[in-house]
């Protein structure tokens, strides 16, 4: 056994079909909450007022300006919001948990996370905001939802596309656990694990989008990928997404489940055994071609030109990105290797091994 550190986060997690209908004035009450500003885009305005209507008169504030990457100015309009709240609600996706993880970096209070995508921020302590084009990262206790309730029921009207580019950037969390930073024989146990939940929930859900029991699986593989991410940290796959993200305004789960088989393919000949482990997880032979096939079965966009983006920009931000990449990234980490991620995943070409 090789020795290691694990840093268990705390935080409290109800998962169950309806835990969120009827669990959620318990969960604010432990909280002796008073006081509530609620983010949620609006969208989500019928689904929050249903959650909150037992509870409604202590929500004294909502803030629904949420957007991807959290803009400071965006940052800066919900602390605004919070003056004079002692909770923090948040309930929907990736970028509705960052704009709550930005008001909470400044102001400390607590959160109680409802996820109704399967980002899995929701139970990492990592932040991001984005200014000018550049994204910027890092990790702080304080923002660690306080409580984080995953309902099944709630995440069967996001549409199948959603549901799979959701899934997927889950995926891509599992995968990177296995090389990223701070890993650890527990954290790549729960990845693996989180793999082979969101490859059960991603097979149905195309075809049967309310499958609760597909959604089960997804919702459950989301958690453990977070759960893994957060202890192993971000890897390579991450700084290139969040630099793409950041720079481009990038759909943040398409954009990781374009990227993700490139740079598995880029890092595999270097880390065989992370390699094996993600295949034995995936149920089959080689990774990059089982996820290459996963996302082409379920119909994810076959390079990042689907989103709008040129070639040329692309590659500009090269150096962006090796500044940020982990030093000990199985393979090394290269001007020669990023640009060869960054026009194969452009291209949607077979994802080759690049040479760094």
């Amino acid at each position: 056994m090789t020795a290691f550190s694990y840093d268990a986060l705390p935080g409290r997690v109800v998962f169950g079909a309806g835990v969120a209908r009827t669990g959620l004035l318990h969960e604010v009450d432990l909280l002796g909450a008073r006081r509530i500003l609620l983010i949620a885009s609006g969208s989500e305005r019928e689904l929050v007022d249903r959650l909150c209507a037992s509870f409604a008169d202590r929500v004294t504030a909502t803030f629904s300006g949420v957007r991807p990457h959290v803009p400071v100015e965006v940052a800066e309009q919900a602390r605004a919001a919070a003056a004079d709240a002692d909770l923090v609600l948040s309930v929907g996706g990736g970028s509705t948990t960052g704009t709550a993880k930005a008001v909470a970096l400044t102001t400390n209070l607590p959160i109680i996370a409802v996820p109704t995508t399967y980002a899995g921020s929701e139970v990492t302590p990592v932040w991001g905001l984005t200014d000018h084009g550049r994204k910027t990262t890092g990790t702080d206790p304080r923002v660690l939802p306080r409580t984080v309730l995953y309902d099944p029921e709630l995440t069967v009207s996001l549409p199948a596309e959603l549901s799979v580019a959701s899934g997927l950037n889950a995926m891509a969390h599992c995968v990177e656990a296995f090389w990223a930073p701070r890993r650890n024989p527990i954290s790549s146990a729960v990845a693996a694990e989180g793999i082979r939940h969101l490859v059960a929930g991603l097979a149905p859900i195309s075809d049967t989008p309310a499958d609760i029991a597909a959604r089960t699986d997804l919702l459950l593989g989301a958690y453990l990928a977070g759960s893994a991410f957060a202890v192993a940290g971000s890897g390579l796959h991450h700084k290139i997404c969040h630099v793409l993200g950041g720079a481009f305004d990038l759909p943040h789960a398409r954009t990781h489940a374009i990227v993700l088989p490139y740079v598995l393919a880029y890092n595999a000949p270097n880390a065989p055994a992370a390699a094996d482990r993600i295949s034995a997880a995936l149920g089959q032979s080689d990774p990059i071609a089982g996820l290459r096939e996963l996302g082409e079965k379920l119909g994810v966009p076959a390079g990042l030109r689907a989103l709008g983006v040129s070639e040329a920009d692309i590659v500009a931000v090269t150096d962006d990105i090796r500044a940020i990449a982990p030093a000990d990234n199985p393979t090394p980490v290269t001007a020669a290797g990023v640009r060869a991620i960054l026009h194969a995943a452009w291209a949607g070409t077979d994802p080759t091994r690049p040479t760094p």
